[in-house]
């Protein structure tokens, strides 16, 4: 049993599907008061950010499990979009480009302390306008690093993938499983 703490639906469903037994918490981290120079650097700044706030809120009581993901094309970096004009101005930026998605995890239990960073790249297609707007107003993308669902909306539109898909959900099981 571990503690995900992450209330990120697509983290629980990947720990399902590798029949790993959870619970997850929420935590308080404001990845708002995050800067860094490059993509890489912020998703490892957010990542042990609430790497720390897990540990002082719960301890090791069980082990725990934290991540955060983010995207980057041409050097921007591509959060979660906060309105629906800003996931469609990001979601045009990944459209036909080359994006990169890079994940951040922190696992901890007595005498083990795992920390991965991993990328997956995609080559998209280009987004076709109505099922972009589609998209928009599902309101699916909220929440989601670069408003981007590589299993859900973005998966018809890829034309090469180099990486883990889990990766690009926000969680990179298949380097996890060994520890858990």
């Amino acid at each position: 049993m571990i503690r995900l703490a992450s209330s990120s639906i697509s983290r629980a469903k990947i720990l399902r599907d590798f029949g790993v037994e959870f619970i997850q918490s929420s935590l308080d981290f404001d990845e708002d008061l995050v800067s860094a120079a490059c993509a890489k650097e912020f998703v490892y700044k957010v990542a042990l950010g609430k790497y720390r706030a897990c540990k002082e809120k719960f301890g090791l009581e069980i082990p725990f499990l934290v991540a955060d993901t983010v995207i980057t094309v041409e050097g921007k970096i591509l959060r979660k979009a906060k309105d629906k004009d800003e996931a469609k101005r990001i979601l045009k930026l990944q459209s036909g480009s080359s994006t990169t998605i890079i994940t951040c995890m922190i696992y901890e239990r007595e005498e083990l302390y795992f920390l991965d960073i991993s990328s997956t790249n995609y080559q998209f297609e280009v987004f076709e306008k109505e099922d972009l707007e589609n998209y928009l107003n599902s309101g699916d993308w909220r929440g989601k690093a670069g408003a981007c669902m590589v299993e859900g909306f973005c998966k018809k539109y890829i034309k090469d993938v180099k990486g883990l898909e889990s990766n690009a959900m926000g969680l990179g099981i298949e380097r996890l499983l060994p520890f858990v």
